[in-house]
């Protein structure tokens, strides 16, 4: 059976762009905003998990929200700014707002600017060890836009990343790392797999390119049926983190419900993504896992409330 070529199909074209103009919607659309619902949920499983040792407040959930919204932005907008020669190049991304010409490179780079100094900002208001690990969280971040030029585990360098999200939403509350030590490790390593694992789905869209353009990916690497046994190997981890981080954070019953439900919802992902069809992957990228990570947060949340 023929590969369906995702660069060609209508279906799955790059989407979740906001319509209509405006400097506010061609910055959204730069960095793509509607993706702030893939990891936020799970900066806020990190506010929640806090909230059994430390109180928090509606200003330390702001703060949170504006530091993890403004640390994507930067990054987002780098990496846009990184790879605006690759994009201009790629028939799926040359329509992206620096290639078109919509927005110019040094629009984008005030933008990061601005982003980068508001998450210092964010950081420095909650609590003196955020402020002090804010500069690493956003060097590492800012880092991911140059590593697929050099190694084809880039997929979990962003996934490292994003585990930030979490980890700083507990820091934030606490000002301290967990008790025992390995929570906040398991629910990090549950990000970076989840993150890592969807991103070498999303990366099937460029194999081909990839190849010709000398750029490093797992499916590129390694071939669409390899990659997708890679990614489900890396959600499976997910699962098992997940459980072992509510094991160190006391967590009840609901908590595991929620892990259960996730692992299900990511064995319906990779049912939608075949290694000769992509044509539903920009439902599995982008519907499921902004799904999965509201449905756990939910379940995390409700636990909370009737604690």
């Amino acid at each position: 059976m023929p590969i369906k070529d995702p660069q060609t199909s209508p279906a799955a074209r790059e989407g979740q762009t906001l319509s209509g103009q405006g400097l506010f919607l061609r910055h959204a659309n730069l960095v793509r905003l509607p993706h702030t619902v893939f990891a936020l949920p799970f900066a806020l499983v990190g506010v929640v998990l806090a909230s059994y040792i430390a109180p928090i407040t509606l200003n330390d959930v702001v703060w949170v929200v504006v530091a993890f919204t403004t640390a994507r932005f930067a990054a987002m907008g780098f990496n846009r700014i990184v790879d605006r020669e690759i994009d201009a190049r790629n028939p799926r991304t040359r329509s992206r707002e620096i290639p078109s010409g919509t927005m110019s490179v040094r629009e984008a780079s005030a933008a990061v600017v601005i982003a980068s100094a508001i998450f210092l900002v964010a950081a420095w208001q909650l609590n003196s060890l955020c402020l002090i690990l804010a500069p690493l969280a956003l060097g590492w971040v800012l880092f991911y836009s140059y590593t697929k030029r050099f190694t084809r585990w880039s997929h979990l360098v962003l996934g490292v990343g994003l585990s930030i999200a979490p980890v700083g939403g507990y820091l934030a509350i606490t000002g301290q790392w967990s008790d025992p030590w390995w929570m906040l490790v398991a629910l990090a390593i549950a990000v970076a797999t989840w993150v890592g694992g969807f991103d070498i789905l999303y990366a099937l869209q460029d194999v081909s390119f990839d190849r010709e353009n000398g750029l490093y990916s797992v499916p590129s690497t390694f071939g669409e049926a390899n990659a997708l046994g890679i990614a489900r190997l890396l959600h499976a981890v997910t699962v098992s983190a997940l459980a072992v981080a509510g094991l160190g954070a006391g967590a009840g019953i609901l908590y595991y419900v929620g892990v259960l439900v996730a692992g299900l919802l990511l064995l319906y992902e990779h049912s939608l993504v075949k290694a000769n069809d992509f044509s539903r992957l920009d439902a599995a990228f982008f519907t499921m896992n902004g799904v999965i990570s509201i449905v756990f947060l939910g379940f995390v949340f409700t636990e909370r409330l009737l604690r």
